[in-house]
């Protein structure tokens, strides 16, 4: 059993992750209410024993010398729990922060409501949602440190509503807090179930992190959430691809030594952060999110791990973290890029009943009205709908070597031949490669492999993340929602006319 690091008081916590000296309380004196005088007693009991004067401490400081605004648990005050007092000043803490403009860190360790309060408290859970959620419509970032234990309500308002939710390791974290399971069912609850790791496998958190390592990861992520301006775009020289053999195509973007989504985030991004799962109990070995810069853009990243699917095929969960990717970058006015690169999504029984298909047709809508702009690489294969559902974009870049198409081309030979002998054949009729969907408008921009990607890994990768780059620093000179010239876009496709520039 892993066990949690020796807890910290809200204090320790604060001077751990805010730069030295830099915390400025927003607190003010709790007022007492018409409350028992057993109740008044262990209030001022809980004042002496942790040196606060509620369960919460709120304020702003900086992270590496950006300004943010902190709402830190104090578990020693009545185990962290959340009665009306403490709720008010949450709700105040994060509608300054909302008015300020600052990123907000939450760190919660509780057992939920205050008992003493009832009924009142725990509707309070209803108005810190709404706060976090007019926080989060403003497009700032709401960020979680879950710590041992966090259960009950807070977990089930705001420990869960984070855009990057961390967990300490060791935690205890979840909806029903063991003790309360034993004695109403009389027997343990289940163990390792409740556990920041399991969580973590499970995606409902994106990481496990000790406290010492958050300024680091938390620098890292607001350099993406609050990047520098985009730089002027110089412009380059349009390469044509010369004509080919898309069947050569095929075999090249097979090539296991070929760089896949991760290699290309190596040396083409920088403050990369991975996320995980959907947030809500699924997980997908094959498809990667993250925030990154790439090119100094800070974006959402969503890209499908060619080498993830030999281990795990596409199956509707990894649809369902691209539509909580797309979510992220429609939150918080990020740029999302997607890298396509698969074989084609899962063909099997848990896919079907998992709803692959409403899926994949939701990504694609979703991709359609997303208000921020959207670039989609074309990196290597792209088969089927599992292609398909991270295609419409903005701006669409292809590799000299990637494809699309409707089936594995060994598949088309199948439908068309009664034999899949004949891809290569299918491959050409098909109009698959590069050139073909250049021609087509449905690719905008070709960048060249010399002579294929697996032999210039690093070089390609940055040729590619510069034509990232430049896809969005034209975009970003756009106001507006983007959504309609990516409607107007595949309007165009669908009539044949030429695409937009």
């Amino acid at each position: 059993m892993i066990l949690a690091a020796e807890k910290l008081r809200a204090a320790d916590l604060i001077a751990v992750v805010l730069d030295d000296g830099s915390f400025r309380s927003w607190d003010e004196a709790v007022p007492q209410g018409d409350v028992t005088a057993a109740y008044a007693g262990q209030l001022a009991e809980a004042a002496v024993r942790s040196g606060t004067d509620e369960s919460l401490l709120t304020g702003e400081g900086t992270v590496r010398g950006r300004r943010v605004a902190v709402a830190v648990s104090e578990f020693g005050f009545l185990g962290g729990s959340i009665g009306q007092a403490a709720a008010g000043r949450l709700v105040a803490a994060l509608e300054r922060a909302t008015r300020e403009g600052l990123p907000m860190l939450a760190a919660p360790s509780s057992g939920g409501t205050r008992m003493q309060e009832g009924t009142p408290a725990f509707v309070e859970m209803v108005a810190i949602t709404a706060a976090v959620t007019r926080h989060k419509a403003a497009g700032l970032p709401y960020l979680v440190y879950l710590r041992n234990p966090t259960t009950g309500g807070v977990m089930a308002s705001w420990g869960s509503l984070g855009h990057l939710t961390i967990a300490e390791p060791g935690a205890l974290l979840g909806f029903l807090g063991p003790k309360v399971y034993e004695a109403l069912h009389g027997e343990p609850f289940p163990a390792g179930v409740q556990t920041a790791e399991h969580l973590f496998e499970r995606g409902i958190v994106d990481g496990v992190v000790p406290a010492k390592d958050l300024p680091e990861l938390l620098d890292r992520a607001l350099r993406v959430l609050s990047p520098a301006p985009a730089t002027k775009r110089v412009p380059q020289a349009r390469f044509i691809p010369p004509p080919a053999d898309p069947w050569d195509s095929v075999l090249k973007s097979r090539d296991r030594r070929r760089p896949g989504a991760a290699r290309f985030l190596q040396y083409a991004a920088d403050d990369v952060v991975p996320l995980n799962g959907t947030g809500q109990g699924e997980a997908a070995s094959g498809l990667l999110l993250a925030l990154a810069n790439v090119g100094g853009t800070g974006c959402v990243v969503l890209g499908q791990d060619r080498l993830g699917q030999l281990r795990r095929p596409l199956g509707p969960e990894a649809f369902r973290v691209a539509r909580r990717g797309m979510r992220l970058a429609q939150e918080l006015g990020l740029p999302l890029l997607t890298v396509i690169d698969t074989p084609g999504a899962a063909l099997s029984r848990q896919a079907e009943e998992g709803g692959l298909a409403g899926e994949i047709a939701r990504c694609v809508a979703d991709l359609l009205t997303l208000d921020a702009p959207s670039v989609a690489v074309l990196l290597g294969q792209g088969c089927g709908g599992g292609a398909l559902a991270l295609l419409p974009a903005n701006r669409v870049i292809a590799a000299e070597h990637a494809w699309l198409s409707p089936l594995p081309l060994e598949g088309a030979s199948v439908i068309m031949h009664r034999t899949p002998a004949r891809a290569a054949e299918m491959a050409h009729q098909q109009r698959i490669a590069a050139p073909d969907l250049l021609a087509a408008g449905i690719v905008d921009v070709v960048v060249p492999e010399l002579p294929d990607a697996a032999r210039e890994a690093e070089a390609f990768c940055r040729r590619l993340g510069e034509a990232v780059r430049g896809q969005f620093a034209e975009l970003s000179a756009r106001s507006g929602s983007h959504a309609p010239d990516r409607m107007r876009r595949y309007g165009r496709l669908s009539s044949g006319a030429a695409p937009l520039s």
